[in-house]
């Protein structure tokens, strides 16, 4: 068990490490739906392979973590990886670390914590049954596909239209599946002892290839798609969340399940999602997400308009004769910002006039 929880944590370290440098390579780039060419675009940027190189490590340690514990076990760990976003991005300077980040990383670390001891996973056996699996995949098969009809629902009705929606739906589809990944992972971790050819031969390496490169896909249009703080803690919540419950559907594991343990185990639950929520939203308040994900032809359409509407407030005390209207287009009075012709139609928010 100890060896699982070491090389959990070791998971844990690599995994943010992947989360920062992909939302540093995904930062500027913007989807306006589910594009495939998304991943194309973000190879080309360095800090953006950096991160996938991290999440390979991640992988590796993962896999061996897993076959040496369950997933209810190992995958609760794994949440830690938004405690250590917090700390690259609090030694790096790059944020100032208040108060309340510290106590919501306290209480993280307490939650986890408090939930491994209550839950005490223990127990289960190597392989799942076929019909198992096939109900599992079809569940989180179906839950992605929710998520993604909802999101193209909204783009279709750009009106009511949320970043921060769209990135919470498809990080938590995206947390969902990456559940599903750690039980294909435990699934092949347990033909690593019979060799290479044992492991060539077994239908989950197939299954884990095409279902983590449709998840990288999902996960680059959750960090794209809206603030960080929308999209996180579906990653951290969810992902371990939905691999204990595998781990107990199909794999057989255990955990108690006595009245004052679930209680417990609620509770704990309830701290981590709460530490999460903060930290997520603390992370992205530094970054201004909400105009980080701004298409730039918006931000390029109303800085001009907004500059306009602030100039007469500077000459009011400058010229006389202010009840006469300028010949130019940045004159003192209001009608000619009214009257001029207006801006072609661009995505965005409308400028505010001052």
């Amino acid at each position: 068990m100890e060896k699982a929880i070491l090389l959990g944590v070791a998971a844990s370290i690599c995994t943010a490490t992947s989360s920062v440098c992909q939302r540093k390579g995904a930062r500027s780039t913007q989807t306006a739906g589910f594009d495939v060419r998304l991943v194309v675009r973000l190879a080309r940027r360095p800090a953006w392979l950096l991160g996938i190189a991290a999440m390979i490590g991640g992988f590796i340690f993962q896999l061996t973590a897993l076959r040496s514990g369950g997933l209810a076990l190992v995958q609760p760990i794994l949440a830690a990886e938004l405690l250590f976003v917090f700390g690259y991005l609090a030694v790096a300077g790059s944020r100032s670390v208040k108060r309340r980040d510290w106590l919501a990383a306290a209480a993280m670390s307490a939650g986890i914590g408090l939930y491994l001891r209550l839950a005490s996973p223990y127990g289960g056996r190597l392989h799942a049954p076929g019909h198992s699996w096939l109900l599992a995949g079809l569940a989180t098969a179906g839950v992605v596909l929710a998520a993604l009809a909802v999101v193209a629902h909204e783009l279709d009705n750009r009106a009511g239209a949320s970043a921060g929606r769209r990135a919470a739906l498809l990080g938590a589809a995206t947390g969902i599946s990456w559940g599903f990944m750690a039980a294909v992972i435990k699934e092949l971790s347990s033909h690593l002892g019979a060799g290479i050819g044992a492991v060539l031969s077994t239908w989950s390496l197939y299954v884990l290839v095409i279902v983590g490169a449709a998840t990288m896909l999902l996960a680059s249009h959750a960090l794209a798609a809206g603030p960080l703080a929308a999209s996180q803690p579906g990653f951290t919540i969810l992902d371990p969340f939905s691999a204990s419950l595998f781990g107990v559907f199909l794999f057989g594991e255990h955990i108690r399940t006595g009245s004052a343990a679930l209680a417990g185990q609620a509770l704990a639950l309830a701290v981590v999602i709460a530490g999460a929520v903060a930290l997520s939203r603390s992370l992205g308040e530094d970054g201004h997400p909400s105009r980080e994900h701004r298409p730039a032809l918006s931000s390029a359409a109303s800085t001009p308009q907004r500059s306009a509407g602030r100039l007469p407030l500077r000459r009011l005390h400058q010229r006389p004769g202010l009840h006469q209207a300028p010949a130019h287009p940045a004159g003192c009075s209001r009608a000619p910002i009214a009257a001029r012709p207006a801006a072609p139609s661009l995505p965005g928010p409308p400028a505010r006039a001052a």
